[in-house]
């Protein structure tokens, strides 16, 4: 048994679904073509069978009701004539039977119909080189019984003829069958086809620009394999989107890597020849060559935390964004002397607690502060509120500056994007980029606007649990 489940699937791997699909499509509509034939030959053979015994049953009782001289007789004729019939009466006795032969053959069967010890029953046999069938019943107080046998050749030829009509309806319902099978597999499987011609030319090519061609019609008539084709090029769409974003940040990566690479590379040159230079240059250098370490090392490491995409779960826990947004405005008051932070929180908010994880939430604000703080005239105020909102907490950053252009406000969050204002600030373009990666990745919502009166405002919503 596991032999055979074995060989079947070793033969389903070798075969392709297309194939697979027309023979089981195939041998189902065959096996029902051939099962109605065998039904209707069955039906026809029964039909003509019982119409031939019916006319039996009525011949033995006309003969019951015209005959007058009882007693045992051969049979009347030899059968030679296909609308007449044959009959005989048979004794229980074989002592009174008559001195001519009997035409129809006489058993032991015969004799217990006579005496009733046996109900009546039909027989084929051949007399006179002809098939005929046979009734064997009892005449009623007589101790007798009747036979009645009548020619079936008729009966046979046409049963005969329907047994070859229908071998041949089945056999054209066979191929009927296999046409079938091959057109459903066809038709109901050319999406798939498209499908995988166009994955092949994708792996092919590397080239998720390809699509699916899908028929016209209106949604609500598409069935499961053409939802599969939409799923699939929905799919292909995210891919192409999600390697374009790839290569533009690789791209973009480089080129802002190029600049303090090419610095880097020239003060370790310059300070290799720290023989030829006097205390003042290579102290210049050396310094120019910390901050450019620095630098890479912060861009580096802005890039390898925009490469991930979640949030890890083990580090999940309860926090309270208020004590957050202390620590990082604390933070900040320290690194940015020269500016002036406030914090306000809503004392329903005081005490409220959201999953997440400290770290990066924390990474978030320290980059909405530094943000807020390049931005800001010296002595600038740099405001943060924390407060309750319709099913949510808000947390707003706000400064002093010069705001942002209604031009530059669709491009805030893209990675490597600057502004014209900020171009000549410090930093690499990926801090805002890099809030709202976190916000998303916690559930939040990070939009950047004008503030009224002049300034950038942040607003991250953080739904509620």
């Amino acid at each position: 048994m596991t032999g055979t489940r074995g060989l079947g699937a070793r033969w389903r791997r070798r075969r392709p679904l297309r194939t697979r699909l027309a023979l089981a499509a195939s041998s189902a509509v065959a096996v029902v073509a051939v099962g109605v034939c065998a039904a209707a030959f069955t039906i026809i053979d029964y039909q003509m069978t019982r119409q031939l015994e019916l006319s039996l049953s009525q011949t033995a009782a006309q003969a019951v009701r015209d005959r007058h001289d009882w007693g045992p007789t051969p049979s009347d004729t030899l059968c030679r004539y296909p609308a007449s019939a044959c009959v005989q009466i048979v004794p229980s006795d074989p002592a009174r039977d008559p001195r001519k032969p009997y035409v129809l053959p006489v058993s032991d069967a015969t004799r217990q119909v006579a005496d009733g010890r046996r109900a009546a029953f039909y027989t084929k046999l051949t007399v006179a080189g002809h098939p005929v069938r046979m009734l064997t019943t009892r005449l009623a107080d007589k101790d007798e019984a009747v036979q009645v046998a009548q020619r079936s050749d008729t009966v046979d030829r046409g049963v005969e003829q329907a047994a070859g009509a229908l071998a041949v309806l089945g056999g054209a319902g066979v191929l009927l069958a296999a046409a079938l099978g091959y057109w459903v597999s066809r038709t109901g499987l050319a999406p798939v086809a498209r499908l995988t011609a166009t994955a092949e030319r994708i792996a092919a090519t590397r080239d998720a620009r390809h699509r699916i061609e899908l028929p016209a019609g209106p949604p609500a008539r598409e069935d499961e394999v053409t939802r599969l084709a939409t799923s699939f090029n929905t799919m292909l769409g995210e891919l192409e989107q999600s390697v374009t974003a790839q290569r533009r940040l690789v791209a973009d990566a480089s080129h802002e890597l190029r600049t303090p690479l090419t610095a880097l590379r020239t003060n370790a040159e310059l300070l290799a020849r720290a023989d030829r230079l006097t205390d003042a240059q290579r102290d210049r250098a050396a310094g120019a060559l910390g901050r450019q370490l620095r630098e890479v090392t912060t861009l580096v490491n802005d890039l390898i935390e925009l490469a991930r995409d979640e949030e890890p779960q083990p580090l999940v826990e309860q926090v309270r964004p208020a004590a957050l947004l202390e620590h990082a405005v604390g933070a900040a008051r320290e690194h940015w002397p020269e500016l002036t932070f406030t914090a306000v929180v809503d004392p329903a908010a005081a005490d409220a607690t959201v999953p997440g994880v400290p770290a990066r939430l924390s990474r978030l604000l320290s980059n909405l502060l530094d943000n807020a703080a390049k931005f800001s005239p010296p002595g600038g105020p740099v405001e943060t509120e924390l407060r309750g909102v319709p099913d949510a907490w808000e947390l707003t950053v706000r400064d002093h500056g010069p705001g942002i252009e209604a031009a530059d406000l669709p491009h805030v969050f893209d990675r490597f994007y600057r502004a014209q204002a900020a171009r000549a600030l410090p930093g690499s373009g990926l801090g805002l980029a890099m809030a709202r990666q976190i916000a998303r990745a916690h559930g939040a919502e990070l939009t950047a606007e004008q503030a009224p009166g002049g300034g950038a405002l942040f607003r991250l919503r953080i739904p509620l649990p």
